[in-house]
């Protein structure tokens, strides 16, 4: 009898709106302004209201001059992002640790919905972290800031004081959301986070290696790992991305990974990138390997087959030697531009559900809700089988000779489940 029984398949189809290659290039149109007072839109014109009114933000934070908690060594600084619901303070999200650096650039990003209506309260909080746990109680505290998403992005970007859980300044430390510019140098410590809307859907897919890097450890290679940096509105490079630490080689090869497009470069093409390669210590005095910078039209020469070849460039070597060529070469293997569709997008180009199942299908009998049973439904699955034999038809019967009968509903109903 069991033998008899066969899987039940389901496939989901979502279709987007086919693209040509071109139209990866160009930046997707600009949406629609919120127009408060209502009004029915134009013939094809995007839906407005408040429920339309919602947009990605990307935050970027960086650290300056932080407190340090450990004895022998510096702290190891990580942030974690908290949003008030219900006036309650809920984790979100948290960086990566930065090892012994008073002064991070942490290169986990976080992305949330800012909804232009709402008053959406965040809190940074920055922690040393002692052990491996993911208990924030035992890492020590090294201060946090508290803020609405509207105002760094309005801002786009602030300074603001650290404080401790009693309200009373953490030494001299700043937080500095990036958003509003800070013409003053930060010689206090500071947490800086940048807001960057994610308004171009495209994605950035980058695959690099290295060939003949130089050799930084005394008893070993290098182990290198690369930072991605784009200009800001202070004129200061900003930290984009930074790829995993290959260990003990100077010819790595990095696992290819994906930023967004206005992550890369602001949707400019032409945006110069500083690409800086460093050979990583314990002790978090990275030792430079060297520089170069590029740009995503530059980059978009490199295809599966036909890598692009960057020398790795040592300022300070090149100045001092006369015959120096380079500190080694970064290999750019492909760079591909993609669209990172959301629900809408699958939903507005349409989207097909199936249900598929083999022959022979098994009856749905009373004795089917038994437990023992292979086919055993319990609740509340049975009532939502129930349900959508009841939407789309009667499940086919077992006709005895391995072959089913089946009814088609006469009208699809959407299931939403």
């Amino acid at each position: 009898m069991a033998g008899q029984h066969s899987r039940y398949l389901f496939t989901l189809t979502l279709t987007p709106v086919p693209l040509d290659c071109q139209e990866l290039l160009q930046p997707p149109p600009a949406p629609m302004a919120y127009i408060p007072s209502g009004g029915a839109p134009a013939a094809g014109a995007a839906p407005t209201g408040p429920q339309y009114c919602v947009c990605k933000v990307e935050l970027s934070v960086s650290g300056q001059n932080l407190l340090d908690r450990d004895v022998t060594s510096k702290s190891d600084p990580f942030c974690v992002l908290f949003t008030e619901n219900n006036g309650r303070w809920i984790e979100y999200d948290r960086t990566e640790t930065a090892i012994n650096n008073l002064n991070p650039a942490f290169s986990k990003k976080f992305v949330l919905d800012y909804h232009f209506e709402e008053v959406q309260k965040l809190k940074f909080a920055l922690f040393d972290q002692d052990k491996s746990s993911m208990q924030l109680d035992e890492h020590d505290f090294l201060g946090q800031f508290s803020c609405s998403l509207g105002a760094i992005v309005s801002s786009k970007k602030i300074t603001r004081p650290l404080l401790l859980l009693n309200d009373k300044p953490a030494g001299k430390g700043l937080i500095t959301p990036w958003g509003a510019l800070s013409e003053e140098p930060l010689m206090s410590p500071a947490l800086q986070i940048a807001a960057q809307e994610l308004s171009d859907n495209r994605v950035i897919t980058l695959s690099l290696a290295g060939r003949r890097l130089d050799k930084k450890d005394l008893f070993g290679k290098s182990d290198p790992f690369l930072e991605f940096y784009k200009p800001g509105d202070d004129g200061k490079w900003m930290l984009v991305h930074r790829t995993e630490v290959i260990k003990y080689t100077l010819d790595p090869v990095w696992k290819p990974f994906t930023v967004p497009f206005v992550s890369l470069c602001d949707g400019d093409m032409e945006k110069p990138i500083q690409v800086m390669c460093y050979d990583y210590d314990n002790d978090g005095g990275h030792d430079f390997i060297g520089e170069f910078q590029t740009s995503v039209s530059q980059m978009c020469e490199a295809r599966d087959g036909v890598p692009l070849e960057f020398d790795c460039i040592n300022p300070k070597k090149q100045r001092k030697k006369k015959n120096y060529k380079n500190s080694g070469i970064i290999i750019l293997r492909s760079c591909k531009i993609n669209r990172d569709y959301s629900f809408l997008d699958y939903i507005l180009g349409g989207c097909q559900l199936m249900f598929t199942s083999p022959n022979p299908f098994p009856p749905i009998s009373p004795e089917s809700l038994l437990s023992t049973c292979l086919v055993y439904c319990s609740q509340p699955w049975a009532k939502l089988l129930q349900s959508l034999c009841l939407t789309c038809g009667e499940l086919p019967a077992d006709q005895g000779d391995g072959h089913c009968s089946t009814r088609q509903p006469q009208v699809p109903v959407p299931l939403v489940v």
